[in-house]
């Protein structure tokens, strides 16, 4: 990078430390307005920075006026930020009157570094870096812009603390651009905009992470699921349907109960050995094996596809949960290659190949990034199975594939299954937060454990080696992102209503009715409005539901024998045939058209 462009905002080091100093400056102006708040954490993140917070009181949007406010007053001051260090027992009573601060502290390794910077009468315990003056930041190009609970240190147990969060840029009309691409994510979030739609709801007798999947929204994933088993089929896949939950004695062969029992949900006591224990399953894999291993296997029948439409279950922790991206039962196009060695790459290819093919008929894939996962060698938490040479062999192999077949990724360490590295395909919301849509994973630890071999062409028994893969992914997560991707309007070929009949009067009413009975003969989802309302009512509430096409039936139409269908984006299409109308309409739903 330039030497001109070290200190702008094209530069990330810099605009993490500007942010990093915003989230100071945010936390002066909370202490000067409220003495008595607390001071828990405040780190610059991808967008902006957030400060988490204990209060007497509940913050509000006033509040949080008052707080913007406070803070444009500290950057006119321009006040110095000068960093200091202390030895523990002086840091220590330095903070004292802040506990957050106090356990921080206490937490360090002992011969650490404990740094402080001050700005004006407010200093905070940080490493650092920041900019050198508040003066630096403008104080007509910040934002607080949301304030929602967090957990101290993410656990459940401890405190409750109030995260506010905020945004800033070097120019006002930077602030104003991001400040609008913003409001129309919230336009686009499914969270909101999915249940305005009623394709799902929440309920809180049923759970966190448990959404409802409306009518709407079940016909979307029912629709992906049969284009998705049926595309599968046609590529070899043999589908499975396996139980929901098995013995603890299946997971502690594969290895999910030492590596994956905080994210499962355990039916019975784990510790009772006099009494079986069953887990609903957080993946599909010990479970597709068993129809490997229902009888011997020749490499002849290599590679074997397995393919299932997977329900799972994972204990995720209640501050990730969101809309239907990240939910604690999902459906999952799950599937396993078990394979010899020398089909690996071929196969691999075939799988990315497939799900490159679902995103782009989605039409996501152009939005997604690709991301090699691999371990973490130094991981603390004993997190992997399998030695360091292992390890090598596999993410060398994997490497190889990835280059061969061109694929640009960025490297995720730590981010690796615990039995095998991984390419997941990310995506991210209209807010800009990452999540994996899609994974392919190599896995040559696992055969083994279950003693999956196979008869090779010299009569010798051989370790297989599998993929774990998705082909689309989590159809919940996947019906969210489109929701965002399209603002609702989906493409035609999997709404869940195509077609809506708008008799302009009640004389065309059993004309409206003849259409969709036709409609629905030829397999299209259609329904007719046959309210009392003007015509211009229904047309606003169809377009306002999203429906791509509305045939207004009229006394012109019933004379003519034809439709006059209009798009919702508003296009009058004029009067046409019911032929040539469906004709239209069957080639956009069969070629699967995104407009």
């Amino acid at each position: 990078m330039s030497e001109e462009n070290l200190y702008t905002f094209e530069n990330p080091e810099y605009r993490h430390t500007y942010w990093h100093s915003c989230s100071h400056i945010m936390a002066q102006a909370v202490k000067r307005l409220w003495p008595e708040v607390k001071l828990a954490i405040g780190p610059a993140i991808d967008e902006g920075w957030y400060y988490d917070l204990y209060a007497p009181f509940a913050f509000t949007p006033e509040h949080l006026e008052q707080i913007e406010a406070e803070m444009r007053k500290i950057c006119k001051e321009k006040l110095r930020i000068e960093r200091f260090e202390l030895p523990r027992d002086e840091a220590l009573r330095f903070m004292a009157d802040e506990p957050f601060k106090v356990e921080l502290i206490n937490d360090l390794p002992e011969g650490e570094v404990i740094s402080f910077y001050k700005q004006g009468e407010f200093t905070d315990l940080c490493a650092g870096p920041h900019l050198d003056s508040t003066g630096r930041v403008k104080g007509n190009a910040l934002k607080l812009t949301a304030c929602n609970a967090a957990y101290w240190r993410g656990d459940s147990n401890r405190e409750t603390l109030q995260r506010i969060y905020g945004i800033a840029f070097p120019k006002k009309e930077e602030l104003d651009a991001y400040l609008a691409k913003r409001a129309e994510a919230f336009k686009r979030d499914h969270n909101k905009l999915g249940r305005e739609l009623e394709f799902f709801t929440t309920v809180d007798v049923i759970g966190q992470g448990l959404p409802v999947l409306l009518p709407k929204g079940a016909r979307v994933v029912q629709l992906l699921q049969r284009w998705i088993e049926d595309l599968e089929q046609s590529k070899g896949y043999l589908l499975t349907k396996t139980p929901l939950m098995a013995k603890s004695d299946l997971y502690k062969i594969s290895g999910h109960w030492d590596h994956y029992l905080d994210g499962m949900f355990v039916l019975g006591d784990p510790t009772d050995e006099t009494k079986e224990c069953f887990a609903l399953r957080p993946m599909t894999c010990p479970f597709q094996y068993q129809v490997f291993l229902n009888r011997q296997r020749s490499y002849r029948d290599l590679p074997m596809r397995l393919g299932e439409t997977s329900t799972l279950f994972r204990n995720e922790d209640s501050g990730e949960m969101h809309g239907l991206i990240r939910v604690r039962q999902f459906t999952i196009s799950e599937g396993h290659l078990i394979l010899r060695p020398d089909q690996l790459e071929e196969e691999f290819k075939g799988c990315l190949e497939l799900a490159k093919y679902c995103l782009g008929t989605l039409g996501l894939l152009e939005d997604c990034t690709f991301r090699f996962s691999q371990w973490d060698p130094a991981n603390p938490n004993n997190k992997y199975e399998g030695t360091p040479e292992q390890w090598d062999e596999a993410q060398r192999v994997m490497g190889q594939i990835l280059d061969d077949l061109g694929v640009e990724y960025t490297v995720g360490i730590d981010e690796a299954a615990f039995y095998g590295p991984k390419l997941d395909i990310q995506y991210h919301n209209v807010f800009g937060k990452e999540d994996t849509l899609v994974t392919i994973q190599i896995d040559m630890l696992l055969a083994q454990r279950f003693g999956m071999y196979y008869i090779d062409e010299n009569g010798e028994k051989a370790l297989p080696y599998i993929i774990h893969r998705t082909s689309m992914g989590c159809y919940e997560r996947t019906l969210a992102y489109l929701i965002e991707k399209y603002a609702g309007a989906l493409p035609c070929w999997m709404c869940p209503e195509q077609v809506r009949i708008l008799p302009v009067t009640d004389r065309a009413l059993d004309y409206a009715r003849d259409i969709e009975e036709k409609l629905l003969t030829q397999g299209f989802r259609v329904t007719t409005d046959s309210r009392g309302e003007k015509i211009g009512r229904k047309i606003r509430d169809a377009q306002m539901e999203k429906i791509p096409y509305m045939l207004v039936v009229g006394d012109r139409d019933m004379e003519n024998n034809t439709v006059s269908p209009r798009h919702r984006s508003g296009t009058d299409l004029g009067a046409m045939s019911f032929d040539a109308f469906t004709a239209m309409l069957r080639q956009e739903v069969d070629s699967k058209t995104i407009k």
